[in-house]
Formats: C-alpha cells, sequence, structure tokens
C-alpha cells in the first residue's frame, strides 16, 4: 500500500505543478472567467482543490478545521499554498509506515460531524479528488481557447520518471 500511495502522492504534486506552472503564465483575466462547471471559475476550481488538500492534510495531522482555509485569500489564487500542501501530502506519505495506512483518521467535517476512514482511504479520496478537478481545469482551458496545456495523466508521470 506504501508504495502505492508514495507514487500517488509523487504524481498529485507532479500534476498541480503543471496545472500551476500553466496558470503562473495565462493572462490573471482567465481565471475569473465564469464557465459553467462545479465551479464556475478556474480560480474557484483551484481554490477547491486546495482547499480540499489542505483541509484533509489537517485532519490526517489531528486538527479538523470549521471553515473553507482559502477564505482568508480574497481574490489571489494562493498558488505557493497549493503547491506547499501538496508537497506536504508527498512528505507524510513517505514518512508513514505501511502500518499506519491501515490505521484509522478520526475527524469532524466542517459542520462538527465525526468521521473515521482508514489513512489509506484518505489518501485515495484526496488524490482522485484533485485529479477530477484538475481535468475540470483542462476543459475550462480549452473552452477559452488555450491550447498548449501540459499532460496531467499518470501514466505520462511514471513515463517522466
Amino acid at each position: 500500500m506504501k508504495n502505492l500511495l508514495v507514487k500517488y502522492a509523487g504524481y498529485n504534486l507532479w500534476a498541480n505543478q503543471r496545472i500551476a506552472n500553466l496558470l503562473k503564465e495565462l493572462d490573471a483575466s482567465i481565471l475569473d472567467k465564469e464557465i459553467p462547471s462545479s465551479f464556475n471559475s478556474i480560480r474557484k476550481t483551484v481554490f477547491h482543490i486546495w482547499d480540499a488538500e489542505y483541509i484533509w492534510l489537517q485532519r490526517l495531522q489531528g486538527h479538523s478545521l470549521t471553515d473553507w482555509p482559502s477564505k482568508q485569500y480574497g481574490a489571489e489564487i494562493p498558488i505557493d499554498k497549493f503547491l506547499e500542501t501538496s508537497h506536504a501530502f508527498k512528505e507524510m506519505v513517505e514518512q508513514l509506515s505501511e502500518a499506519d495506512f491501515t490505521g484509522d483518521c478520526v475527524y469532524n467535517n466542517l459542520k462538527g460531524a465525526e468521521y473515521r476512514n482508514p489513512r489509506n482511504e484518505v489518501f485515495q479520496h484526496i488524490f482522485n479528488h484533485s485529479t477530477f478537478h484538475r481535468g475540470q481545469i483542462v476543459t475550462m482551458l480549452r473552452n477559452f481557447g488555450v491550447t498548449e496545456l501540459p499532460a496531467t495523466d499518470f501514466i505520462y508521470y511514471t513515463r517522466s520518471k
């Protein structure tokens, strides 16, 4: 389990870096253009990915948040925070023992309800969640006419290693 999750954590960081690098190059106005999606702009989607990763990282460290972390940043995408969180996930996965992955993560959701999930399921959830929303960002960018997009598929990550 650990080897697989170490790979996925590395992939998650790699893919988020590729998206972040692209977003830094684009005209900032494209980030707030509205488009039908789960979150109606690229900026809101990036905020959501970062919020979810940060919240889950905190839960895995024994802290349950009561609000979305992005609220403190106003309109700026916290690209550095986004990548710091992905990097922290990678470091955490690398440092855990194999047995740690089957242990439970006990946490409260934002509404205060308590839940318990095995750590390996939490890691799988967050990496899958981020992949889903990165795909939405790519679709939004294509709809805005951006054609030079980085490949973020897992197989490209494995080929790059």
